[in-house]
């Protein structure tokens, strides 16, 4: 993907250019960097908000480059033929799990529970295993399989496994260089259906969320697994299946995530606690990730308070999160898109279809009953959905209409079709269990 200072015109960067226009050269890259920076915003109402996106290319992490399910990629079929777009390849005996791919460069990295163990993968853009390494012990308690996908941060890899193993990786060889066990480090407690944290890297540090006894949040030094700071525990609290987002506000960058009863954000630079919202259930779970747009933070949790919305209020001492809106959805597996003011998402239990809700007042815009709950991402003017039962739609955004659809191709889904879609360079890749699908939706791909 192109980064807007590339529009920087070739004459404007040369040097005895610059002294041949004088004034004007210089007032030219001012002008286009001014441009630049207005354009990486990601949201927000003013320039100092919005979603930070990682600085590595691809689809370096969880739900893409800034963690919104969102592809900046354009030239996508618009409409698919029957039976979907051209399959390029697929590979199995990936295990039993749901991790959704990342891919960075030529490389794709993806997790599965084999036997005992839970097996870290990277292939080739052909689909050619290149290798495999394991991250301690597959997940054998309720719902077993692989959680988390992996993160890519400067050459090296770094995954969670439901234990709370955190280990980093040579991405080139697959060899170990460091592990450590967040549960055991932080005082902390197992949930449930496991950790399923898809950690997030910012900058020096990978984000951490254990709960327990010594840290609600901890950031650790990617190099070799040291604290670098914690947050503090919210009384005996323990962690959720939620993974968080990295944001700026009102000139502060802020780390959002949820915890088994909270909602909650975090100073990025130091770890300190700066608002906690209710978001209890009586499961104690809470899965999907917190969604951020315009000053406006999201949090849902299935089963009680649904979807809530909180407008995020600066102060000098901090942050506080002041309740605007709750909406019907009770959203589990899958999570939200936010496209031009308006939130895409599917409930579960309630009402088991899909939404689209205005972003400022949470009223619903359009409904879709034609597919079930499941997970999306948006790339040039569609939405690509997978649901539970392993239906894929291609979604026009205004109105849900559909623009295609198919099946994927398995005898019998147990509605658990879970694995989140990802979409880059003009490949959509569909995971479920032991396959990974990769279909060609460049345009011009449904001719013959």
């Amino acid at each position: 993907m192109r980064s807007h200072l590339s529009t920087v015109c070739d004459c404007c960067l040369t040097p005895s250019l610059w002294a041949r226009r004088g004034l004007a050269g210089v007032l030219c890259v001012l002008a286009v960097l001014a441009f630049a920076v207005g354009q990486t915003r990601c949201d927000g109402a003013d320039t100092d908000s919005g979603l930070i996106a990682s600085p590595e290319p691809g689809w370096p992490q969880w739900r893409g480059p800034r963690r919104d399910g969102i592809s900046d990629e354009k030239k996508l079929i618009q409409s698919w033929p029957r039976g979907g777009p051209e399959l390029l390849w697929k590979v199995e005996g990936l295990g039993t799990g749901w991790s959704s791919p990342i891919v960075v460069g030529s490389r794709l990295y993806i997790t599965g529970d084999v036997g005992d163990d839970l097996v870290i993968f990277a292939f080739d853009l052909d689909g050619n295993q290149l290798w495999r390494t394991k991250n301690g012990r597959a997940w054998k308690g309720p719902y077993p399989g692989s959680r988390a996908s992996c993160v890519f941060s400067g050459g090296r890899l770094y995954n969670m496994n439901a234990h709370g193993r955190v280990a980093c990786l040579d991405a080139a060889s697959g060899k170990e260089i460091w592990n450590t066990n967040i549960l055991e480090r932080f005082e902390a407690e197992n949930i449930t259906w496991a950790l399923s944290e898809c950690m997030l890297v910012d900058g020096p540090r990978l984000i951490v969320t254990p709960g327990g006894k010594k840290a609600l949040m901890a950031a650790l030094d990617k190099r070799d697994g040291r604290t670098l700071w914690t947050t503090k525990p919210v009384g005996d609290e323990r962690t959720s299946h939620c993974s968080p987002i990295l944001f700026r506000h009102a000139g502060r960058r802020v780390i959002a995530n949820c915890s088994a009863e909270h909602g909650f954000g975090v100073d990025a630079d130091t770890g300190r606690l700066l608002w906690t919202v209710p978001l209890k259930n009586q499961y104690g779970t809470n899965i999907s990730t917190p969604i951020y747009g315009d000053g406006i933070i999201y949090y849902v949790t299935p089963y009680a308070e649904h979807g809530r919305a909180y407008r995020l209020n600066a102060q000098s001492g901090g942050i506080t999160a002041q309740h605007m809106w709750t909406c019907e959805l009770d959203t589990v597996t899958g999570a939200g898109v936010l496209v031009d003011g308006t939130f895409f998402s599917a409930g579960y239990r309630k009402s088991k279809w899909w939404f689209g809700l205005d972003w400022q007042t949470g009223r619903t815009k359009y409904e879709s009953k034609e597919f079930t709950t499941g997970a999306a991402i948006h790339a040039d003017g569609r939405l690509y959905c997978l649901d539970e039962r392993g239906n894929v739609a291609l979604l026009d955004p205004d109105g849900l209409k559909i623009a295609g659809r198919f099946r994927l191709p398995v005898e019998r889904i147990r509605r658990d079709a879970w694995a989140h879609p990802v979409l880059y360079d003009s490949r959509l890749y569909l995971r479920y269990h032991d396959t990974l699908w990769c279909h060609d939706v460049r345009q011009g791909a449904d001719r013959p």
